[in-house]
């Protein structure tokens, strides 16, 4: 089960009684919102991408679109979805509790998008479909091992 490797992976850091798991599903950002009691902005959803040499994880705020054309200039490649088994392959998480922690797979970069440094802290999912952790940006950067900030997003500026 994700979460339960998820948990292992908070242990090794001394957070892992910081993962919250909700009796009610956030599986969506609308829903994590509602689970976490917070605006839909500060859920830090994780999209993954293909790519010819594996798969990018973008982590960015709820309320933020990807940008095709900036997705292209930081990524050399369309911005191509992976299909729910894929990405259940790639990450070992399932739609609906895909987040960047606890990934054992080389050719999984993970991105962290600029939208999500307007908040002191965010909620990425932690592995399940109803499973969060709160986390500043510096710590959701260092934890989700991210290789860089980016700006490929849009319609979050106001």
């Amino acid at each position: 089960m994700a979460i339960e490797a998820v948990k292992a992976y908070f242990r090794a850091h001394g957070r892992e009684q910081d993962i919250l798991e909700f009796p009610v599903s956030s599986a969506t950002v609308e829903l994590a919102a509602q689970a976490a009691g917070v605006i839909p902005a500060r859920i830090a959803k994780t999209l993954s991408f293909k790519r010819d040499d594996g798969c990018v994880l973008l982590v960015t705020a709820g309320d933020s679109r990807v940008d095709n054309a900036k997705f292209k200039t930081e990524f050399g490649c369309k911005a191509r979805m992976l299909t729910a088994d894929e990405v259940l392959a790639a990450t070992g998480h399932a739609v609906g509790g895909v987040c960047p922690f606890a990934i054992d797979n080389t050719k999984v970069s993970v991105f962290a998008d600029v939208s999500l440094k307007r908040f002191q802290t965010v909620f990425p999912a932690c592995g399940s479909s109803n499973s969060a952790i709160e986390l500043n940006c510096d710590e959701l950067y260092e934890y989700s091992r991210s290789e860089k900030w980016v700006d490929v997003c849009k319609d979050w500026q106001g």
